[in-house]
């Protein structure tokens, strides 16, 4: 019963946002309310279904056929209202027509959802929410988690957020050439932070969440198939996501929830992932801008490599540097105070670590530890202290209390 159950949750990711897609963009965003419920309906009608009768041998088939009918027969019941009861009931809905569950249908219609979810009218965070939403089947209650808020809260966001889509008359359209080209950027941002939401999750005590990086992953080839959202930028996010991805194997093991980096199995790592990786990174080199995902990137490139070689950490230095130059984040900093290290060791770092005072940043007080570890153990010990105290889950808290003990 459990696998069954997991199994429909899969399936509910898999399928929720492209049904909302296809429904939404046949009947137009003033109804993306109503989409949801019909396909949560479906998926209601199947658990009570399959329950009974066991998975069809074509689970997808099964849910678009019964959205079609679900669907249809709404419209077709309202029309019958407009025509004899209340004529106000559906304003807009001149004809019912079967809807198309065709892939490249679905494709299409997923797209422009995308592009019409990142339209600038609608505030950033409530982008996020109603892409967590609409494009990737999450529930509220895991929406609120990765927010770290209520479920109301976001309740009251995602309404606002499709009002919104209702008082701008936000249309799912791919936006003309020039459009594109500036909310590109937005969407790029979304994909981003959902992979970084799975990658390292602050979610449900989870490190990792493949299924936010997995998501995250499918939206952006998503972008690849289409020659005006294909460009260097996009290109080099999904090579950045590709070489990340392949080492999840080998971050993750039996009871250990989370495996750093250095003592992780190279063997491990995901080689098709790390090839896919530099195919999309070979892409992103045409044409001249230089984005942030391209210099993220390389750097997760030379992360594939486990060797600690001069000329490896040399290069992410100068990644690091040309990076904070163009988008400047504590992570950022942190990271290439780490790279200087390895190339000029613990005083040159420590030198520009104490400048930064990260004092609410557990990272901070892990690379601390990192630097005092042979110049003064006790000033390491401590910050693994402070650390502790400002991790964000208990995964982590455990992993940095391990490292105090070894430290005695």
């Amino acid at each position: 019963m459990e696998k069954e159950h997991e199994s429909l949750k899969r399936l509910f990711q898999q399928e929720f946002s492209k049904m909302v897609a296809v429904i939404s963009k046949r009947y137009g965003l003033e109804h993306i309310e109503l989409a949801e419920d019909i396909v949560s309906e479906t998926f209601l009608l199947a658990a009570e279904t399959w329950g009974i009768k066991g998975v069809p041998p074509n689970p997808a088939a099964w849910l678009y056929l019964v959205a079609k009918q679900k669907t249809i027969h709404h419209f077709r019941r309202n029309k019958i209202l407009e025509t004899t009861v209340i004529p106000e009931l559906t304003s807009g809905i001149n004809e019912v027509e079967e809807l198309n569950f065709s892939q490249e249908n679905i494709r299409d219609s997923q797209l422009q959802m995308i592009f019409a979810i990142c339209n600038p009218a609608i505030a950033a965070e409530a982008q996020i929410g109603l892409a967590l939403r609409i494009l990737c089947g999450f529930g509220i209650g895991e929406i609120a988690e990765a927010f770290l808020t209520n479920k109301e809260t976001i309740n009251k966001r995602l309404f606002r957020a499709k009002e919104k889509l209702r008082t701008e008359n936000i249309r799912m359209e791919l936006p003309p050439e020039n459009e594109i080209i500036r909310r590109i950027d937005n969407v790029l941002l979304i994909i981003y932070l959902l992979f970084n939401e799975g990658y390292y999750s602050k979610t449900n005590d989870q490190i990792l969440r493949r299924d936010l990086c997995l998501e995250a992953l499918r939206l952006g080839t998503m972008l690849t198939a289409y020659e005006r959202t294909n460009l260097p930028k996009t290109n080099a996010l999904l090579a950045l996501m590709c070489f990340h991805a392949s080492r999840f194997n080998a971050r993750q093991s039996g009871d250990n929830p989370v495996i750093l980096y250095e003592e992780q199995n190279e063997k491990r790592w995901d080689s098709a992932l790390i090839g896919q990786g530099l195919y999309f990174l070979n892409l992103s080199a045409r044409g001249n801008e230089i984005s942030p995902y391209h210099l993220e990137a390389r750097i997760a490139y030379w992360h594939c490599m486990k060797e600690d070689t001069a000329e490896k950490w040399e290069d992410i230095l100068q990644l690091y540097d040309k990076l904070l130059l163009i988008n400047y984040s504590p992570s950022v900093a942190l990271n290439r105070i780490f790279a200087l290290y390895k190339v000029k060791g613990s005083p040159a770092a420590l030198a520009e670590a104490e400048k930064l005072k990260l004092e609410d940043n557990h990272f901070y007080f892990l690379l601390l530890a990192e630097l005092y570890k042979d110049p003064d153990p006790g000033k390491a010990k401590s910050s693994l202290e402070k650390a502790c105290a400002l991790a964000k889950t208990l995964t982590e808290k455990q992993k940095i209390r391990e490292r105090i003990n070894r430290l005695g």
